[in-house]
């Protein structure tokens, strides 16, 4: 027997057009946000379910201010604040200042937030932590309860079969009396009838179940797939990323999703190339799109190899996507210019396992492990804080610290880069993990922007207007006053668009050389972290590995 949410939630949500495509994270389902609320600094940690309906697990961290109640509660899209349900308290946990737990149930499917409340010495404080809420799981009931249940349900039959028999003959007589052969035939008629009658009824709720579990398994998350290509274009080489749209032909609004795309921090994909394996070859493209389905870049000078392939796109409702794909590069051929976006940017560096076995030139940096001194393109370094015999623990959150100084060994000045301080992926060795971090958490600031809109919102039911082209237009238009901006007037534009406390959180570390990053490792491995920061205009990549043990027990 298998356990499956609502139905009607779930034809509901498909209704109004939210994509169920591939996390923003893959194989990295939680949140972390860190930032300020108020005078409270918080680092909050999110645990979504894999059933929806299904219970996300809160633990919140108090990192500055006297924080005394936490209260929580979910937030959708579609339903804005006015439609959503009332807190739940995250109780404080034993035995540890200034942590609280708890949880909170989420209903539907799609775009979504949690609004946590923290109430202090400086009064009471609010932040939006967005979260993605789909199922991507069934679960099968427990062999022991399927037989005790079982079990039952055969002797609820005896006693229901038994009990109209008697009804029919025993129960018609008085104390003492026998029942003649023609009222036991009577029984025993009324009995078959009864067995035939809850055999019907259970064989009509057996298929019913199966229905619906098929219907919810046909509605489970389905990763939004792509199809990557190098292409020769005027003697370049030039990345082509289709995206697979049949998938999302169950549905009519579906299909158009794909029109409805947002920027997040001023692009509107995010595009990751990390050499395969080997993870020696990296580069952060944004490519342009060509059509609904059709994104294209440049390539840099990168090796020719197998690569894997992460493209984060953000709904306008602030869900979240990465599409994943493999793709083959060619040896290297035209001058290999940076000319669809001015902040693509690539790095080489030494091979995982095999360190400093590399030809060195511009563009190459020596991977780095906690502790260490790695240098960058441009003569400074990079020391992330630890010790170099540091291993992680799965699971548990991490401050990821970097810090940066200029080739005379002082500290240097980090200018914004797309809009932040800077930012980083993280990949597993074997490419089953792969996240886009900021220095306020593992989430996408354009779905936090979306969401805190939405609260803001009092419409009770949010009607997804589907006019494509006005919508793009829209979008186009944006991203081509953007392009005629300077670097610095486009960083200004995009951090006063971030609400909330994130941007003073930007404001303020602009001026620092140390960078911090949150960061639970989902599973043991290994990993390389690809830091990225901007100095004198100029974007930089540094390398660092981490070892990740299981979780003790």
């Amino acid at each position: 027997m298998k356990i499956f949410s609502v139905k009607t939630i779930l034809l509901g949500l498909l209704s109004w057009g939210i994509v169920f495509g591939a996390l923003s994270h893959v194989g990295s389902s939680g949140v972390l946000f860190q930032g300020q609320a108020g005078a409270y600094r918080v680092l909050v940690n999110l645990q979504p379910p894999d059933v929806i309906p299904g219970t996300a697990q809160i633990t919140v961290y108090v990192e500055n201010g006297n924080v005394k109640r936490v209260h929580a509660r979910p937030i959708y899209f579609r339903t804005g604040a006015e439609g959503a349900p009332s807190s739940d308290e995250i109780l404080p946990t034993p035995n540890q200042a200034g942590q609280f737990q708890g949880i909170v149930w989420l209903m539907a499917s799609g775009a979504s937030s949690v609004q946590i409340t923290l109430e202090g010495d400086e009064g009471p404080q609010q932040l939006v932590v967005p979260i993605v809420a789909i199922s991507t799981a069934k679960r099968d009931m427990p062999a022991g309860l399927g037989v005790l249940l079982s079990l039952l349900g055969i002797l609820l039959v005896v006693i229901l079969v038994t009990a109209i028999g008697a009804s029919a003959s025993d129960g018609l007589l008085r104390a003492g009396i026998q029942l003649t052969p023609q009222q036991r035939k009577t029984r025993w008629f009324h009995m078959g009838i009864a067995t035939v009658a809850c055999l019907a009824i259970l064989y009509g709720g057996s298929s019913w179940w199966n229905s619906w579990s098929d219907d919810y398994r046909q509605y489970m998350y389905k990763p939004l797939e792509g199809k990557a290509t190098v292409i020769n274009q005027n003697d370049e080489r030039v990345l082509q990323l289709k995206i697979d749209t049949l998938s999302l032909l169950q549905s009519r609004q579906r299909r158009t999703s794909l029109s409805f795309l947002v920027p997040d921090h001023g692009k509107l994909m995010h595009l990751f190339l990390v050499r395969q394996h080997t993870l020696d070859a990296f580069a952060h493209l944004h490519p342009e799109r060509r059509d609904t389905t059709t994104f294209e870049a440049y390539l840099p000078k990168l090796p020719a190899g197998k690569y894997l392939v992460y493209a984060d796109i953000v709904q306008r409702s602030g869900f979240t996507e990465t599409i994943t794909d493999t793709v083959d590069i060619p040896a290297f051929y035209g001058k290999g210019q940076l000319k669809t976006d001015p902040e693509d940017t690539y790095v080489v560096s030494d091979p995982l396992n095999r360190p400093k076995q590399i030809p060195m030139d511009e563009n190459v940096v020596i991977c780095g492990k906690p502790g260490s001194k790695t240098k960058l393109q441009d003569g400074s370094t990079v020391v992330w804080e630890g010790k170099s015999d540091m291993a992680f623990e799965a699971g548990k959150p991490y401050q990821l610290a970097f810090e940066v100084f200029d080739p005379n060994g002082n500290a240097a000045l980090l200018e914004p880069y797309l809009g932040m301080n800077g930012h980083a992926a993280i990949v597993r060795a074997d490419g089953s993990v792969y996240i886009h971090l900021h220095p306020v958490g593992t989430y996408s600031m354009a779905a936090q922007q979306t969401m805190q809109t939405r609260i803001a919102d009092t419409t009770r039911i949010y009607r997804l207007q589907n006019d494509t082209k006005t919508f793009r237009d829209s979008i186009d238009r944006y991203l081509a006053h953007l392009k005629t901006l300077t670097p610095t007037q486009r960083d200004q534009l995009l951090m006063s668009s971030m609400t909330g406390n994130t941007s003073h959180d930007m404001k303020e570390m602009k001026h620092e050389n140390r960078i911090v990053f949150p960061y639970a490792f989902p599973k043991a491995g290994q990993y390389r972290i690809f830091l990225q920061i901007k100095r004198n205009g100029q974007v930089l990549t540094g390398i660092f590995d981490a070892t990740v043990n299981s979780t003790s027990l």
